[in-house]
């Protein structure tokens, strides 16, 4: 069928063979089919859930619209790119920076983010029509790596001046434990380490109240250091097991985040725009391993792909949710099960829903204590800025060429630094999206002014990352985790 409901049963859908696969148009019995798309929310949970936390959004909203925008991917490329759309990591830095503004609040993040979405639908669109040899131009493999680099890097003062604080002791053990469970264990236990080490710090947390009473730290609710538990379960007690998600109020001069309409300040879309770049190298990268891995050139459906991924961004942020692209946890659980059937992702989709109309879950996850996700950014944020540099290595970015270095050196300090340019008392460009702009207009200046010698030797190859040609990999899980789909 032409929206890709049309599965055909794999065999007599209840064995596979030891070389059996499940092509993305098939299905095994709806009683597996079901049993591999829990597997699939599994994998998607933890980090869908944990980044709307780290963005001052509602977690039940953004998985329940993370469900809706999977959905809608799948049709809008005809079932023929099996994938999930979980929360994306790539927007973090510039939701710090908007906070970090006198008045931000929810609704200006959203709306910022749900113009992103529109232009990465554009580009995908662009991508379709005109083919992806224009972002080879446009984004070769230093500037790309450079902006990954210093969208993760820029978040560090985040960990230090909010998580970390509120509860170093339990941040540190976690911090442990993300790393021993993403090294130490191979295949689906690595694959979900971020979701592991939220309920290890969970529990952590509960035996540290019990062992050593309150502590004193900074409480972001009250906005200033108190003495308070580290967990509290009263919120979860009192929330009902069945409803929608909260709408957005203001309590005792505090914002209670649930579902709202966006609004949109220029300032605020400046500081997200530069994640489309990292989104355009998330999906990128993902349609490459899928195709790797079924065997399909999925080259024709790359920019439906990537509208896909932009069309749910806007859908979720237009109701208050967080922004979505490809998962490659799920992509991970496909190669342990070499089930591609995207039958098996509307299960999951349609999971992810019912999770989301659940108000106890979402006040479960939104008492998740700060200690924790101290020690869980601290490892991600991380991750995603080194993602920049396994760019540049593995196309062999030559930064002994000054067309390379000097342009993108500016950029990532500007990002890093949190280095503003004013213009007057209400517009100012600062931190990422200055440091993305100087990356990418300085470099082509650059370029464009160097002898013919150095602009021969300053053009890379398509850009690969862990194998797959791709612009990249941003949402600060995928490489994490050890990468099924090379083993």
């Amino acid at each position: 069928m032409a929206v890709g409901l049309g599965w055909k049963l794999h065999g007599d859908g209840r064995t596979m063979g030891p070389n059996d696969v499940v092509a993305p148009d098939e299905r095994l019995s709806w009683g597996k089919t079901i049993g591999l798309g829990a597997q699939h929310v599994v994998a998607m949970f933890g980090a869908t859930f944990v980044f709307p936390l780290i963005m001052g959004l509602n977690a039940q909203l953004a998985i329940m619209m993370s469900g809706i925008a999977t959905i809608c991917f799948l049709l809008i490329v005809q079932g023929r790119v099996p994938s999930y759309l979980g929360t994306s990591a790539s927007f973090v830095g510039g939701v710090a920076a908007i906070r970090a503004q006198p008045g931000a609040d929810s609704a200006r993040v959203t709306g910022a983010i749900l113009v992103a979405g529109l232009v990465l639908a554009a580009v995908g669109i662009l991508i379709h029509f005109l083919g992806s040899g224009v972002l080879h131009k446009v984004l070769p493999p230093v500037v790309t790596g450079a902006v990954v680099m210093l969208i993760g890097f820029n978040l560090a003062p985040v960990v230090a001046n909010i998580y970390w604080p509120q509860d170093q002791w339990v941040a540190l053990l976690v911090m442990v434990f993300v790393i021993i469970c993403a090294v130490a264990f191979k295949g689906f236990i690595g694959r979900i380490a971020v979701f592991l080490a939220l309920v290890f710090g969970y529990v952590l947390s509960w035996i540290f109240d019990k062992a050593f009473g309150q502590i004193t730290s900074f409480n972001p609710g009250a906005g200033k250091i108190t003495t308070h538990f580290r967990t509290s379960f009263d919120s979860i007690k009192a929330a009902d097991w069945i409803g929608f998600p909260p709408h957005t109020q203001m309590v005792a001069g505090k914002e209670v985040v649930g579902w709202h309409a966006p609004s949109f300040s220029v300032a605020a879309i400046l500081l997200v725009l530069p994640a489309v770049i990292a989104l355009i190298a998330e999906n990128t990268g993902h349609v490459k391993a899928v195709a790797e891995m079924t065997k399909h050139d999925l080259d024709p459906v790359m920019g439906r792909a990537i509208a896909a991924d932009g069309i749910g961004t806007v859908l979720a942020t237009a109701v208050g949710g967080s922004p979505t692209t490809t998962y490659a946890e799920n992509i991970g659980v496909m190669a342990a099960t070499r089930v591609y059937s995207t039958a098996a992702y509307y299960v999951a989709a349609i999971v992810a829903i019912v999770f989301g109309l659940s108000p106890k879950f979402g006040a479960l996850v939104a008492s998740t204590p700060g200690g924790v996700l101290g020690g869980i950014t601290v490892v991600l944020y991380g991750m995603i800025g080194l993602l920049g540099a396994k760019i540049w290595k593995e196309n062999g970015v030559d930064f002994g060429n000054p067309i390379n270095l000097v342009p993108v050196a500016a950029g990532i300090v500007i990002g890093i630094g949190n280095v503003s340019l004013k213009f007057n008392d209400s517009f100012s460009l600062t931190g990422i999206a200055l440091g993305t702009i100087v990356a990418v207009a300085a470099y082509h200046l650059a370029k464009a002014l160097a002898p013919a010698d150095l602009r021969a030797r300053a053009d890379g190859t398509v850009i690969t990352v862990g194998g797959h040609e791709t612009y990249g990999d941003s949402d600060g899980v995928d490489d994490l985790y050890q990468d099924d789909t090379r083993r």
